[in-house]
């Protein structure tokens, strides 16, 4: 009995000693201390093998790989076991996303093997991923992992819709100008405009038209392939201020499920700056320089004019321009040299012009829910005497007044008496003076309605003899049209 009772005794000490072991280790966190030894000491008896995964190929293009692996690796459960991770809001408010930080290692195991990941950046800035993998097992996983990577963030990108506004970033002389210099000019975020060609104020036949124009580039890389041109289309978006350019981009990049990439090249060093942009950039994605001929205007020494064209259709563009839609928007194209605007270079133009009367009732029913008022024949009246106004101008008068429509449109109707008056008489005085708009010889069709219209009507009808007629002009000197308005007198 005496042994039994010492045995028992010494068991339950034992135990004690362990369970207090247990929580120090646990409670301290020691315990993770003992699990990093333990792997240090297991190390010892396996060789390893490294295999570097570099955010971009020769510092020029973006690897898709290291895209794939990021996704793929934020993925994975194995994330929250790491020793710091980057936490984010997502999409939904109560939404919370770990990402990966710099030099984080992350385990993760494929087919009875595990590997490592460290999230690496070297000294100059430059990130990459490096995969250990024991050799042993090199050659029976590595192929069938990679794979089952591509895989995963294949499922995961496809089941992720969220669409990216890319903004260049711009470089300077400093070690930290040139980090960013090789590290990726490009810096993005959520793009949730909620712009799209159902609630976009246009023209029914003419929203039709760039529907069909996008469509059929959705489905022509093959057809572009077999005749030897990049699979890539340009628009030029011209007219004042206001008139609706930028949200026609958003409606562009929301019915492609395009990225936007927006150049400011007031932040470009010079043209070979603007050359490695245009590389860094990925597929299905909407590029856009705004303001282009001021931006010209203003002689900047930054990037040329030659620079500008060849970003457009160089060789360079040739290899790095696949699968892209490119926008350039103007106030207006009569100072700009024709042979920026050539087909080939720009393929589509598009006319956005201040508003008219149907663009006004598109306008009211959006942003007032009036479809008729008594007040609307003053203002189609005044708009028949040639005074206009911008989109922008007159939905800033109704959002002010939204809860008193009656108020709204008599705000309208003062400012097209006091402003749209002297804007409809400058350029109904251009008009009578036979001043016309600039084309290119090289256009084919020209789909003359107004942008900021929606919907037909007799007051349509009306204002068409007076301001113009859809014309379409044909040709078989090149592929490109012009949706544009050019008026015609009465």
């Amino acid at each position: 009995m005496g042994i039994l009772s010492d045995s028992f005794f010494w068991l339950l000490a034992a135990g004690i000693v362990l369970f207090l072991v247990r929580i120090v280790l646990f409670k301290t966190g020691l315990i993770y201390m003992v699990k990093k030894w333990r792997r240090t000491v297991f190390d010892w008896f396996h060789v390893y093998q490294f295999y570097k995964v570099p955010e971009f190929n020769d510092n020029v293009q973006e690897n898709q790989l290291y895209r794939r692996v990021y996704t793929y690796l934020n993925s994975l459960s194995s994330i929250e076991n790491s020793d710091f991770t980057n936490l984010f809001t997502g999409k939904k408010s109560n939404e919370i996303i770990l990402r990966l930080d710099r030099n984080q290692v992350v385990g993760d195991e494929f087919l009875g093997a595990r590997v490592c990941w460290i999230n690496g950046e070297d000294e100059d800035g430059a990130r990459s991923f490096v995969l250990k993998i024991r050799k042993a097992d090199k050659r029976r996983i590595l192929g069938s992992y990679l794979q089952h990577i591509h895989t995963v963030s294949d499922e995961l990108e496809q089941r992720n819709t969220e669409l990216k506004l890319f903004m260049n970033v711009g470089i300077d002389g400093d070690d930290e100008g040139k980090r960013r210099k090789k590290n990726g000019r490009w810096r993005s975020i959520s793009f949730n405009h909620p712009c799209t060609f159902d609630n976009i104020a246009m023209e029914a036949d003419l929203k039709n038209k760039v529907k069909s124009d996008l469509e059929s580039f959705l489905k022509g890389k093959q057809y572009y392939n077999r005749l030897g041109r990049v699979w890539k289309r340009s628009y030029l978006l011209y007219g004042p201020s206001g008139t609706g350019k930028s949200s026609f981009v958003a409606a562009m990049a929301n019915f492609l499920d395009y990225d936007v990439y927006d150049i400011d090249l007031s932040k470009v060093a010079d043209d070979s700056d603007l050359k490695m942009l245009l590389l860094q950039t990925r597929g299905k994605s909407v590029i856009v320089i705004e303001d282009l001929d001021r931006f010209i205007s203003a002689k900047s020494t930054a990037v040329s004019v030659s620079g500008i064209l060849n970003f457009t259709d160089s060789i360079l563009s040739s290899c790095a321009a696949d699968e892209r839609i490119m926008v350039f928007t103007m106030t207006g194209k009569e100072q700009i040299d024709p042979a920026m605007l050539r087909p080939g270079r720009v393929d589509v133009h598009i006319h956005f012009p201040l508003c008219d009367f149907t663009a006004f009732k598109t306008l009211a029913n959006n942003y007032l829910g009036v479809k008729e008022h008594k007040l609307f024949p003053q203002v189609e009246g005044i708009f028949q005497n040639g005074a206009s106004l911008s989109p922008a101008e007159i939905g800033e008068l109704m959002i002010a007044n939204r809860n008193s429509p009656t108020r709204a449109l008599k705000y309208v109707i003062n400012a097209l008496q006091i402003d749209g008056d002297r804007r409809g008489n400058g350029r109904r005085s251009l008009q009578e003076s036979g001043t016309r708009r600039s084309t290119s010889e090289d256009v084919t069709s020209e789909m003359n309605s107004p942008l900021c219209g929606g919907g037909s009507s007799p007051a349509v009808k009306e204002f068409r003899k007076l301001y113009g007629l859809l014309r379409i002009k044909s040709s078989r000197k090149s592929e490109s049209f012009d949706v544009a308005r050019e008026s015609k007198d009465g």
